[in-house]
């Protein structure tokens, strides 16, 4: 915004809406609301900072504003409230040369003199502030913002912005100036009419458009992670359904053990059926393996029937979030039960304990592949407290084989069986290239889940024992 049309702006509102006082305020990081009484619409100026500066005039109704004020601390109304509720804009200070506004304002106070105090509001792309100066009362150190001096700038020549309004006002500068030439902006209207449909469309250039397009983005994001994990679903479903007739046929196979007992290699039943039996192990031993392997069947069919329930119902509440438009408000979480909130409670200090004890920050670092979080801890100590308190059992983990190095965990909320291949492989690539291995060509990373780790009292830091694991051959990469 030209310094020109800010000092415009200001001066129209306070000629057309003299001594109309200051109802309500708010200051979020990126803006300050305040939100003018004695209409029957409420509107409100925001002096906005980010992305860019300007001077907008809204309805607190309007979508951009109720954002804008979402985003503010809980406490600014207390901060800033007892400054401007109830202060009326008595002048505004600045020069169309710069970007720089000063806002005048009058109010009584509690044991009736008046006060007056000055908001001022720099302009200026990627110096952007707000402060509060008292003119004639101490006031605290309330900003926004770059800080700036509490003087008015100085210029030393006339902008190209200024030379515009120059030429093409010419005469009526000083009526533009003023505020009273509405075609300072474009649009039918007064000023303050064509103000507040310039603030409409900038609000929806500057904020609501980015904020829907990444909310369309986390839906995506969203969409293709539930796709994931119906895919996974499935492969689950067919495998675990694919071992269940080993039921049937292992309880065939037990009730002729008293004549087939230590049979190898093929048993043949009475109704002259020939079962193949596994390579190395006898009849009594591939009926206990049977027996096992379906009833881990049913089990895993199981778990993905209460997998799928519940995609079903993220899938029911994403298109309603859908329907409802990127912008609506989540509904809130309905209240857990106790359990639910025990099991929270532990996670909160399993991240407490995930400390480093210097108190630098977290004991690992987190980065994303294609919508898995991966954790690298960040020495032998913080090894031990990412694999042993932050990590869960259905996790996958990742170490170079035969070198020091950091313990790599994948996230697995879903408890999926398996990962893509490719999420694997770039973990692996992150264990190789945070170990000693670093600087070698390809080397083989261990992959095994959580639960068939363990680590006997007395081991040292970071050393721990695999129960099962897999080998991938991959490049150490960044």
């Amino acid at each position: 915004m030209d310094a020109p049309l800010l000092l415009s702006l200001a001066r129209a509102w306070m000629a057309q809406r003299p001594d109309l006082p200051v109802e309500a305020v708010w200051a979020s990081g990126r803006a300050l609301g305040l939100r003018w009484a004695g209409r029957r619409a409420a509107e409100g100026w925001v002096l906005l900072l980010q992305p860019k500066p300007e001077l907008w005039l809204l309805e607190a109704s309007d979508e951009a504003w109720q954002r804008l004020q979402a985003e503010a601390a809980k406490d600014s109304p207390r901060l800033w409230g007892p400054w401007f509720s109830g202060a009326r804009l008595k002048a505004v200070e600045g020069d169309p040369r710069e970007r720089w506004l000063g806002l005048v304002f009058q109010r009584r106070a509690i044991t009736g003199r008046l006060e007056t105090l000055r908001l001022a509001f720099q302009a200026i792309p990627g110096r952007a502030g707000l402060r509060v100066d008292g003119l004639d009362l101490q006031a605290p150190r309330l900003g926004l913002g770059a800080p700036f001096p509490a003087t008015p700038p100085e210029p030393a020549e006339d902008p190209p912005p200024f030379r515009r309004w120059q030429e093409r006002w010419g005469e009526s500068l000083a009526a533009a100036l003023a505020g009273e030439i509405p075609e300072v902006l474009e649009g039918e209207g007064g000023l303050l009419d064509r103000h507040r449909a310039w603030s409409r469309a900038r609000a929806e250039a500057l904020v609501l458009g980015p904020a829907r397009a990444a909310a369309e983005r986390k839906l995506q994001a969203e969409a293709a992670r539930m796709d994931r994990l119906a895919a996974a679903l499935v492969r689950d479903r067919v495998r675990h359904g694919a071992t269940l007739p080993l039921k049937a046929q292992a309880a065939r196979l037990s009730a002729e053990l008293y004549r087939l007992k230590g049979a190898t290699r093929e048993a043949v039943l009475l109704d002259g059926t020939r079962i193949v039996l596994p390579e190395g192990k006898t009849a009594e031993a591939a009926v206990q393996a049977w027996f096992a392997a379906a009833k881990k069947a049913e089990r895993g069919l199981a778990r993905v029937a209460e997998l799928e329930a519940e995609l079903a119902r993220e899938r029911a509440a994403w298109d309603r979030r859908r329907e409802a438009g990127p912008l609506a408000p989540e509904a809130a979480p309905a209240r857990q039960p106790k359990a639910e909130r025990t099991r929270k409670e532990t996670r909160r200090m399993d991240e407490q304990a995930a400390k480093r004890k210097d108190g630098k920050g977290m004991a690992f670092r987190s980065v994303m592949v294609d919508g898995f979080e991966v954790l690298i801890g960040k020495g032998d100590a913080e090894n031990d407290q990412l694999t042993f308190k932050v990590a869960d059992n259905l996790d996958f983990w990742l170490h170079v084989a035969n070198l020091p190095g950091s313990h790599v965990v994948i996230r697995n909320p879903d408890k999926l069986s398996e990962l893509p291949r490719h999420v694997l492989e770039r973990a692996a690539e992150l264990a190789a290239y945070h170990s000693k291995a670093r600087d070698g060509g390809k080397v083989e990373v261990h992959l095994a889940r959580i639960a068939d780790i363990s680590k006997p009292r007395g081991f040292a830091p970071g050393k721990v024992i695999l129960k099962k694991w897999v080998g991938l051959r991959v490049y150490p990469k960044p």
